[in-house]
């Protein structure tokens, strides 16, 4: 194991706690948002981080490194049939779905809502801006109906990737731009700056990965990325 294996792991590690962003998107659908959003980022890092410890730990007492090696797609599945039998199985099958789940409908939710914001900005068609009830029903629509088509085009798989290279990514642009302002988010220069080197290095090491193990999703990745900027471009030329 080199170090930089370590630090690719620890990149794509990094990338299953994304989600408690999201829910800054919300910000015009709840009441006290100053109060309310630190509290929910700081209880879901602090949730996953505890989740995930746990289910790592036991795993690692439980299945011995072996059959974690060689089942590594379904390690959690296999272990769990081997000490509670096939409740087990079913139990962890039943919480990937859920898992599944939560980040489908999280990854909509999220997207959905800065879709509306870009259409409002007149990057995306006006009718994706169009609230009810502070919902942006048309863009939750059509964000659904984009990631059906993906998933119909590509893979699971390639869904999973894109949304996790985007996330370093935009993740990457925000800690810029939150440097830029830094004067009016009273924001750390000093932490500022570190999550720019960090989200810089985790975006680095997920795409020496991906370039290295599995070249054609991230062609068909930056595919994507290119139709989607050109896609924005043209229409935001033709309305001008």
């Amino acid at each position: 194991t080199t170090i930089l294996n370590i630090f690719i792991v620890a990149s794509i590690t990094f990338v299953a706690y994304e989600g408690f962003q999201l829910v800054i998107n919300a910000v015009n659908e709840m009441e006290n948002p100053e109060r309310n959003i630190p509290i929910a980022i700081y209880s879901a890092i602090f949730l996953a981080i505890l989740i995930y410890s746990v289910i790592s730990f036991g795993a690692i007492v439980t299945i011995p490194f072996e059959d974690i090696i060689n089942n590594k797609e379904y390690a959690l599945a296999s272990g769990a049939d081997k000490v509670i039998g096939h409740w087990g199985t079913d139990l962890v099958v039943a919480g990937a779905l859920l898992a599944t789940s939560s980040a489908i409908s999280g990854t909509v939710f999220g997207a959905s809502r800065q879709m509306a914001v870009i259409a409002k900005d007149g990057y995306f068609p006006s009718i994706l801006a169009k609230r009810t009830n502070h919902i942006p029903v048309y863009a939750i629509i059509t964000m659904a109906s984009l990631a059906f088509s993906m998933v119909l085009a590509g893979s699971l798989q390639v869904i999973l990737e894109f949304g996790s290279v985007t996330f370093l990514l935009v993740s990457l642009l925000m800690a810029y731009a939150n440097y830029k302002i830094r004067h009016l988010t009273d924001s750390s220069a000093v932490l500022t700056i570190l999550s720019l080197f960090g989200l810089m290095m985790g975006t680095v090491l997920i795409l020496y990965y991906e370039i290295s193990a599995q070249v054609q999703q991230i062609v068909f990745i930056g595919g994507i990325y290119v139709l989607l900027t050109l896609g924005s471009w043209l229409y935001a030329r033709k309305i001008k």
